[in-house]
């Protein structure tokens, strides 16, 4: 009796063990519907670029409650002027070779995890290669509905003219929200890196997230493939379209130097420019 009721309790503490594992297993990828972004180089245009008429007319439509992804992508593409991104005034030490690329974009979830894989072509020919150990550094950053137009501009809310990197700021002044905060994950190329689940709020916090976030990258030819697998909690929920932005260092890039999305929506059960797919 006794080895008949040790065998049952090893046997059920498998089937547990078997049941969370299940939960857990990423998806099938092949199964989850893509939807291709535009990530670019931004140069020296902080938020406060943004909203400055002067600068840029979008910060009308902006005011109005307009999203920059709305305004600015035309058919998968962008229509930004990529020769004026380019110019002296606009990045002073000299933009990359490639301006802009697609990056696609996989979600899913279940009743615990969400799960975003991310693949794209990293380019060659950048100006800035201060990162030594890291060829490619990938992040994805989620806003708290109190970040002031977090949902409308995306990671744009993040960084500021006095921000390290900026032409006189600073180099110690990390990117940061005025409001709010985001939930930051990134991925790094370099062998044995540490998984980042930070924050930005009044500074950028690398380490001290809650998400529980885990990632796991690699690359086939010139393509990378980057899977986080995170809690399905803070902004993301079920019922719920939650505003997203991709930033991706390439070929050693650091600080300023990425190439980043504009604000688009993940919907879990909900509509959005990327929809979750339900496991």
């Amino acid at each position: 009796m006794k080895r008949t009721s040790v065998s049952l309790a090893l046997f059920g503490a498998l089937l547990v063990s078997g049941a969370q594992f299940a939960q857990a297993a990423a998806p099938d990828w092949s199964k989850v519907p893509k939807r291709d972004i535009q990530v670019f180089h931004a140069g020296v245009t902080p938020i406060e670029w943004v909203m400055k008429k002067s600068d840029h007319s979008g910060r009308t439509g902006i005011n109005k409650g307009e999203t920059c992804v709305g305004c600015h992508e035309e058919k998968g593409g962008l229509n930004f002027d990529m020769k004026r991104l380019a110019g002296k005034d606009l990045e002073p030490k000299g933009a990359p070779k490639t301006m802009s690329f697609p990056v696609s974009v996989q979600s899913a979830y279940d009743k615990d995890n969400a799960y975003i894989r991310l693949t794209f072509k990293a380019p060659a020919g950048g100006v800035d290669p201060a990162d030594k150990e890291n060829d490619v550094k990938v992040a994805v950053m989620f806003p708290s509905d109190k970040v002031t137009q977090g949902a409308q501009v995306g990671c744009w809310a993040t960084c500021h003219s006095d921000a390290r990197t900026m032409p006189g700021a600073d180099d110690k002044k990390t990117k940061y929200t005025k409001d709010g905060a985001y939930e930051l994950m990134q991925w790094k190329s370099a062998k044995g890196a540490k998984v980042v689940d930070g924050s930005v709020t009044d500074k950028r916090n690398m380490e001290g997230g809650t998400a529980g976030v885990k990632a796991e990258g690699s690359k086939a030819g010139d393509t990378y493939t980057v899977t986080f697998t995170r809690k399905l909690s803070g902004p993301l929920a079920e019922g719920k379209a939650t505003p997203f932005g991709v930033a991706i260092h390439a070929d050693h890039a650091t600080g300023r130097f990425h190439h980043v999305s504009m604000g688009y929506t993940m919907g879990f059960g909900a509509d959005g420019d990327v929809k979750s797919a339900k496991q």
